[in-house]
């Protein structure tokens, strides 16, 4: 049974100010519009409708807590992009984003999800940017990651792993599939990790 199960909604916010909580540790989860975010959550969490999908893009323009124990939290960020919005609305997503990522003590890891077939676009980069500067740990999830083949999957991860050096911070590239659940584990691993969960190795 996986720790993520337990996870539950907790409250919606417009922007960082309305965010109360800010002891313990969160994790987010950013992410272009239609990324696969909403998806990924619900697989993580084995939860059909935690976070709401949607086939418009754009549909997440709160900031979204789920809370999982008293002081450890998953955050869904407003999706970001092409989403049929006005440039002023995209303007205060990318400016509470930002803020967020930088201003955020309780921060410990950002997990940005990306189309495999389409990683590291400016706006991406822009967020990955933020998180290194502020000494955030970075997960890059290749999401639809079953729309590839294997052998054509593998050069897409390596080719972002390459790319990732440039961030020169701390940047971890998975592929994931929230159809066949590729890259689960990994995916838990790592906010484990963030979280403090790992158990320890005995000798």
């Amino acid at each position: 049974m996986s720790y993520y199960t337990k996870a539950k909604f907790s409250t919606s916010a417009p922007d960082i100010l309305h965010l109360d909580q800010s002891s313990g540790i969160e994790v987010a989860f950013a992410g272009r519009s239609n990324a696969g975010k909403s998806s990924a959550l619900n697989t993580l969490t084995r939860q059909k409708n935690l976070a709401r999908t949607s086939k418009t893009p754009g549909r997440t323009q709160l900031i979204n807590v789920f809370e999982l124990e008293e002081d450890l939290r998953l955050v869904d960020l407003p999706g970001y992009g092409f989403a049929k919005v006005p440039l002023a609305m995209k303007l205060k997503w990318q400016k509470a984003l930002g803020e967020y990522l930088q201003k955020r003590e309780c921060l410990k890891g950002l997990v940005v999800l990306m189309d495999i077939r389409h990683p590291f676009k400016d706006l991406d980069q822009d967020l990955i940017r933020w998180a290194v500067g502020a000494d955030i740990p970075v997960l890059a999830l290749l999401t639809k990651a079953d729309k590839l083949k294997a052998g054509k999957r593998k050069a897409q991860v390596l080719m972002a792993r390459e790319a990732s050096l440039a961030f020169c911070g701390d940047v971890t590239v998975h592929a994931f599939s929230s159809l066949n659940r590729l890259g689960l584990p990994e995916l838990e691993r790592k906010l484990d990790e963030w979280f403090g969960l790992e158990k320890p190795i005995v000798d």
